[in-house]
């Protein structure tokens, strides 16, 4: 308000009454961790797989409820019965790092992450930015007993000491989403209508399966795309 002639764009917020030089961009992960709790429920040998948080607020938890709603699709459709460990959506609560700087706090992820996999959980998502980290050194630590999975972006790429336990990744398009709202100041079409990332249009994404592709069954592979094109038509309601 104070600057009307500059626009301004921010991630992963979206203001009720925005300003007219204010853009929010956000996403919709929890359609791509739907996919990857149906891919984690696919992969798991235990029956039992795992997410946390690092603080219980919607950027976050949206990741997980996707994640558990997935899951509990692979149930209905395959006749199996995972478990998924670190989130209720019944209750909406779950596992988050304790402490003032969850996000920061890897040991304290770690803390958490070994915690699922000491209760069974062999598929591993942590949703907590870098302190995520320590739930791919649990699963790493593991001897191949454990897969991890990554967010925001394809943590085969960006966090690649961790590729060969990263199944896959629930990614946003940051990138995509940032230039365009550039690309609209610099053409004078910017908006205060807010951006929202989707598989539609490739602003959320579940990343390659990368090491694990061999592992992935083909008919699994062509579930998840069924998957997709069923959330993008609306077939598929992720209630995230």
């Amino acid at each position: 308000k104070a600057n009307p002639d500059v626009d301004f764009a921010i991630v992963d917020y979206a203001y009720d009454a925005p300003a007219d030089n204010l853009k929010g961009l956000v996403f919709n992960t929890g359609e791509p961790a739907f996919m990857a709790g149906y891919a984690a429920a696919s992969l798991s040998q235990t029956g039992k797989v795992g997410t946390f948080g690092g603080a219980k607020i919607p950027s976050v938890t949206a990741f997980m409820e996707g994640f558990a709603q997935g899951v509990k699709y692979h149930n209905e459709k395959k006749g199996t019965n995972v478990e998924v460990l670190g989130w209720n959506s019944e209750t909406q609560d779950g596992q988050f790092i304790p402490g003032a700087s969850p996000f920061e706090d890897l040991a304290g992820g770690k803390r958490v992450a070994d915690t699922l996999v000491s209760q069974g959980a062999d598929v591993i998502l942590p949703v907590a930015g870098p302190a995520g980290e320590g739930g791919l050194q649990a699963a790493q630590a593991s001897g191949g007993k454990v897969v991890g999975m990554w967010v925001d972006t394809d943590g085969y790429v960006s966090m690649p000491s961790y590729s060969s336990i990263i199944a896959t990744s629930v990614g946003k398009a940051m990138d995509v989403a940032v230039f365009e709202a550039i690309k609209a100041s610099k053409e004078g079409t910017f908006n205060n209508e807010v951006y929202v990332g989707t598989l539609e249009n490739e602003g959320a994404y579940l990343a390659p399966f990368h090491d694990f592709d061999s592992k992935v069954s083909a008919e699994t592979k062509a579930e998840l795309e069924q998957i997709k094109a069923d959330i993008i038509s609306g077939a598929i309601k992720i209630e995230a």
